[in-house]
């Protein structure tokens, strides 16, 4: 075998990898993966993702990795191959562009340079050596670089200009290569080796750091990471949380971030407008040296390597004083607890067990109102909390009580926000506050209508009123007093549902009716009397609108889900920084790659490479001198420019007696 055969599979492996078409066709890839990973939300969680899609979709998508499309497998292989490509590039031009740039091409034929277009000659009444230094002058002053040699009776004068752009071409394939290069080394590469090897496993749990197993736990020595955490004021924490698909990994940093103070100012309406914390760095390596500094957005700090970034704020585990007023049972009754946020408190109801989940605590909260001119604006609701209530099945629902009666439609109301799912839209429940702006009027009221003997009472002073003779009757006394029940307990529905099953089709509509202006009668009845009690002689427009909202609320409490309605009394805010680290090895790799990409372009398109030469025979006892210049773009701007030169070389060689031949 010949070594020219030996070389053919590398020259036909560099002559595929190398291809124009390839090389498009990788592009193309890359640019439609770059269009999904910014179209399409990357490193959320799943449950966002389910909602959103479906479950055929999303497992669709989930399988082809769209989710995390830049640390997907199929898209670094494409960068890999991209990579080799380019790189093929630059292997198989770069030689022949760098012999290219030194050759002046001295050793063009003649008959070459008389079949380049726009070439001419000239016959000059001069020594060869005059002509010589002529047609080296005109060049040397249009800023060629100049070669010369001896030619059979005469000079060859070779000149080149703009040659540095053939580096433009060269600069710009090694600035892609470079740039890739320092993308894969930013990227969750060296992760998803770890999890491919099974050294490293994705938590999907929600549970404390304490209970997260250490094989789910990335060493110090990861490369390259983004993570976040929250660190509540005069707490620090040495981890970082990183966002792996459904589920998470605890990233473990060389040494802790405390945070002092937490500060943020709010615009007049309560929206957040700046806010910055001051952190210590405490380095096991320098125990005695802290480091202190104060971040803020867009204002990081680096230590070693690592970017800490002020990314966001939240709660870092706030002390609320509850009120819990019972909505079954002992209805109306209340209960002072405590809490914090992040903090479970089991409780029993009527013989259930349920878990008190303490999420989140919110001092602004600014939500769009129609104002008085009917247009909206942004007004703050005061301080809120986020909670999920469980139950001994492990089924939870989500709410967010507001801890400040807000005004709508004139009413101050209690408003409490509840769902079922997470992400899922909020529905909410209006509690009417009364002239002190307390809960207390309504529960005493919610309350005296899970009193049987208190609604037993309204019923029969009721029926004395408008017909003594039923008055008399018990079944129709209980009849009243288990659509009261079924009321407090069910809503309307549930008078709906009793009257399905015991009234014809065709009398329903009519029968319901009929039982509502009853139950209305019992309620109107039985609030005027909590009323009287109170010192109210007189119902006002307040009192009417308030029982009103009453009954409206007590119809939405059956599906409200929960057996106690939480108020918040009273809090003291702490606040916790959420911070973002990053460790990017593969920044100063991309800046340089990109001063390359900058610099290749500018060459490319700024510098443009000409070729001219002039040859010089003795001929007749003079000289006969060849020109001929080209260059590799057929401009316009090129074409001018040759012939300044042709003319420049006409205008000295005409001056000295000379006489053009041909042109």
């Amino acid at each position: 075998m010949t070594q020219a055969t030996s070389h053919r599979p590398t020259r036909q492996l560099l002559a595929f990898l190398g291809s124009m078409n390839l090389a498009i066709t990788l592009l193309v890839a890359v640019a439609l993966a770059s269009v999904i990973g910014t179209v399409l939300q990357q490193n959320q969680a799943y449950g966002d993702y389910l909602m959103k899609f479906g479950p055929y979709w999303f497992e669709v998508f989930r399988t082809l990795g769209l989710y995390d499309v830049y640390s997907a497998p199929w898209f670094l292989a494409i960068l890999g191959f991209l990579v080799a490509s380019t790189s093929a590039c630059v292997i198989r031009n770069a030689p022949n562009m760098l012999r290219e740039m030194r050759d002046h091409r001295l050793h063009a034929q003649e008959k070459s340079l008389r079949a380049i277009p726009g070439h001419a000659e000239w016959q000059v009444p001069m020594s060869v050596e005059a002509a010589a230094i002529e047609g080296r002058r005109v060049l040397h002053e249009a800023g060629f670089n100049l070669r010369e040699t001896r030619v059979s009776e005469g000079y060859m004068i070779a000149g080149r200009k703009g040659a540095l752009q053939r580096l433009g071409y060269i600069f710009t394939h090694v600035a892609i290569v470079v740039i890739l290069i320092g993308g894969v080394l930013d990227s969750r590469i060296w992760l998803a080796m770890r999890e491919m090897s099974g050294a490293l496993k994705i938590e999907t749990r929600s549970v404390p750091l304490s209970q997260v197993p250490m094989d789910s736990h990335v060493p110090t020595h990861n490369p390259s990471f983004r993570g976040n955490v929250n660190v509540p004021e005069g707490d620090q924490s040495n981890v970082l949380f990183l966002n792996v698909r459904d589920g998470y990994v605890v990233q473990e940093l060389p040494f802790s971030v405390e945070v002092k103070d937490f500060r943020i100012e709010h615009y007049i309406n309560g929206m957040p407008k700046s806010y910055e914390s001051d952190i210590v760095i405490h380095d096991p390596a320098h125990p005695d040296r802290p480091v202190t500094r104060t971040i803020a957005v867009n204002h990081p700090m680096i230590y070693k390597g690592h970017a800490i970034y002020q990314a966001s704020f939240g709660d870092g585990g706030s002390r609320l004083q509850l009120r819990a007023w019972q909505l079954s049972g002992q209805s109306g009754t209340a209960q002072d607890i405590k809490g914090a946020v992040f903090q479970d408190i089991p409780f029993t109801l009527g013989g259930e067990r349920y878990s008190l989940e303490m999420n989140d605590f919110r001092l602004f909260n600014i939500n769009p109102v129609e104002g008085a001119d009917g247009k909206a604006e942004q007004k703050n609701f005061g301080p809120s909390m986020v909670f999920r209530l469980r139950d001994a099945a492990g089924q939870a629902r989500e709410y967010e009580n507001y801890m400040s009666p807000v005004v709508t439609d004139g009413r101050p109301v209690f408003i409490s926000g509840v769902r079922e799912q997470i992400g899922a839209p909020m529905h909410y429940l209006y509690l009417p506050a009364d002239g002190d702006n307390t809960l207390s009027t309504f529960m005493a009221y919610f309350a005296r209508l899970h009193d049987p003997e208190r609604v037993a009472q309204a019923v029969r002073a009721m029926l004395e009123e408008i017909n003594p003779e039923a008055a008399r009757l018990p079944a129709a006394q209980e009849s009243i007093r288990a659509m009261v029940a079924s009321f407090v307990t069910s809503g309307y529905d549930g008078i709906g549902t009793e009257l399905e099953a015991r009234v014809p089709p065709d009398q329903l509509q009519q029968a319901f009716e009929t039982s509502v202006r009853v139950l209305q009668t019992v309620l109107g009845r039985m609030y005027v009397e909590l009323m009287d009690e109170r010192g109210v002689k007189t119902m006002g427009p307040a009192e009417e609108r308030f029982l009103a909202d009453a009954v409206t609320a007590i119809n939405a409490l059956a599906l409200y889900g929960s057996p106690v309605y939480l108020q918040m009394t009273g809090f003291e805010q702490i606040q916790a920084s959420g911070l973002q680290i990053t460790k990017s090895p593969g920044k100063p790799v991309v800046y340089f790659g990109s001063f390359l990409l900058i610099l290749g372009v500018f060459m490319l398109f700024y510098l443009h490479p000409r070729r001219a030469w002039v040859l010089v025979r003795e001929e007749d006892g003079g000289a006969r001198v060849l020109f001929a210049a080209t260059s590799h773009r057929k401009t316009i701007d090129m074409r001018q420019a040759n012939s300044q030169l042709h003319e420049s070389l006409n205008d000295r060689l005409t001056g000295a007696g000379a006489r053009l031949v041909r042109s």
